[in-house]
């Protein structure tokens, strides 16, 4: 028997020793631990395509910041799957009776990547190098923290190794939440000063993981960062990005086991993960937005009754029926239900044909033809720009208004339509802190113009709403101003909403402690592969 049970044993032994079935667990074993010790902690991330940049100040899009949360920390943090505000590297903090200036009490004994330390004089360096920047280097630090071209933040000083003071020009209702963005997270300044405009191609932040190799187009590796303060963590070893643009070839490798987390699941494969007792499927909680823009100051939306008509002229319920399997809602305003201050109240444009064709003919609309613009790439909030687009042509068929559909590099894409190129063009947005001003204020209002207000709508009324509510301390008032600021919008038709979606990703079973945050930015620290 002895013998029989020593022979199992060293046969068990070389069966898992000799194993590779894919899995990134089983991959680059001698990295990240000792002969005989346990294999690292190794997690293979699918995402749809690769980062601009891993500077997270000088960066809008988010498939940077899903690297970047986890390479920087900002002064505050929201929850673990909302947008409450809790301590980050700063322990605690106070605000003046007049709402101006703002006390930040800092972790002590953090370091940076590089081995410098975190201090008051770094915070105010951050600060200092974002304010000295254009909204073309630092977009969110000058959409976040200016109004009508005034600097919010007036002054950030050190006092002592570890506090720091935020002196602000107006009070700002969302100051808090504002910081706790992934846009704003600390740098080294030993690290930046030298690099200068080359920091994004080697980040140093105090996260629990440190850049470690970027392959352009391919994959991202980052690495646990063995001083962390957090003492614990990092759980896992080793993070890899990979670029896998279609959904269907990410989902694919994922059952194949060539990665082990997969963002960006098409809502027709959620029932398919869901009967695999191998994988899990994890739902992103809603907190996003997307829809039809019509840039209204090209011809023929330059005109409110052919926005109005093209509001009535698109069929969104069947968009949603037909495209997110039950996984969205249709949409009326510009932000989700989730947010305070989402105005119920209004009566969504109904998909009405012929309202749409009376609308067309009151206006004088002679049948020139538009161009639609359909987008390149899959995103949380249209998981299949193209298909949606053919739909919406045919919508715009039946009221006579001829569509045809461009689309362009998503990079391309995105900066034409930035200038105002675009006649209709799809897009979307996934909110960043939680607050109604993150998405009226950043995606409708006159200040944004340029950047992503695409449609370059304006309307003075709201205008002056939205930096009332801004400065406004009292929620039950700013909900009222942002309520009426809807109001204008849904009159005005700069959009048509079309859906806010429920997102998808996928995970091998072993994964856990993954949490899917509402921003899209995912913090995995906590993360382990059983």
């Amino acid at each position: 028997m002895l013998l029989a049970l020593s022979i199992f044993l060293v046969a068990c032994g070389a069966d898992e020793g000799n194993e590779d079935n894919g899995s990134s667990t089983n991959k680059d074993s001698t990295d990240g631990g000792k002969e005989g010790t346990s294999k690292p902690q190794i997690l293979v991330f699918g995402r749809g395509g690769d980062s601009v940049s891993l500077d997270p100040g000088t960066v809008t899009d988010g498939e940077s910041f899903k690297v970047t949360q986890n390479l920087f920390e900002t002064l505050l943090n929201f929850g673990e799957q909302d947008t409450a505000i809790h301590p980050g590297l700063a322990k605690e903090w106070s605000i003046s009776d007049d709402g101006l200036t703002y006390t930040f009490q800092l972790q002590e004994g953090v370091k940076f990547h590089d081995g410098t330390d975190f201090n008051a004089e770094a915070v105010v360096k951050n600060v200092n190098r974002w304010k000295g920047g254009t909204k073309d280097d630092f977009y969110y630090f000058n959409s976040m923290f200016k109004a009508e071209g005034q600097d919010i933040i007036t002054d950030v000083k050190a006092e002592g190794d570890y506090t720091v003071v935020f002196t602000l020009s107006r009070q700002q209702a969302p100051f808090l939440k504002n910081l706790a963005m992934s846009p704003f997270g600390i740098a080294s300044p030993t690290a930046f000063e030298a690099a200068g405009d080359k920091f994004g191609d080697q980040p140093v932040g105090t996260g629990p993981f440190k850049f470690a190799d970027w392959k352009r187009n391919d994959s991202i590796t980052i690495e646990k960062f063995a001083d962390y303060w957090q003492e614990g963590l990092p759980k896992l070893d080793k993070v890899i990005f990979r670029s896998i643009p279609d959904n269907s070839a990410r989902l694919n490798d994922l059952v194949a086991g060539n990665i082990d987390l997969a963002d960006g699941i098409n809502p027709s494969d959620g029932k398919t993960i869901e009967g695999d007792a191998k994988l899990q499927l994890i739902e992103r909680p809603s907190m996003n937005i997307g829809y039809l823009g019509l840039t209204s100051t090209r011809k023929p939306f330059d005109n409110k009754l052919v926005r109005q008509a093209v509001n009535y002229a698109i069929d969104k319920q069947g968009i949603v029926d037909a495209f997110f399997e039950g996984r969205a809602q249709v949409a009326k305003n510009p932000m989700p239900p989730s947010i305070s201050g989402y105005n119920d109240d209004i009566t969504g444009y109904p998909y009405d044909p012929e309202k749409a064709k009376a609308l067309l003919a009151e206006a004088g609309y002679d049948g020139t033809p538009i161009e639609l613009w359909a987008m390149p790439v899959p995103r949380p909030y249209m998981p299949d720009g193209a298909k949606v687009a053919e739909v919406i042509q045919k919508n715009l068929e039946d009221i006579g208004m001829p569509a045809k559909i461009v689309t362009y590099e998503w990079a391309t894409y995105l900066d034409k339509a930035k200038n105002g190129e675009a006649d209709a063009f799809m897009l979307g947005w996934t909110g960043d802190n939680g607050d109604a001003d993150n998405f009226i204020y950043t995606l409708l209002d006159e200040d944004n113009i340029g950047s992503n207000n695409y449609s370059y709508f304006q309307n003075a009324e709201m205008h002056k709403l939205l930096i009332q509510a801004q400065s406004e301390t009292d929620e039950n008032v700013r909900i009222d101003l942002y309520k009426q600021a809807q109001e204008i919008i849904h009159e005005e038709a700069p959009w048509v909403p079309l859906a806010h979606s429920t997102p998808l990703l996928a995970a091998k079973a072993e994964v856990k402690g993954f949490k899917a945050h509402p921003t899209g930015s995912d913090k995995l620290l906590n993360v382990s592969i059983e």
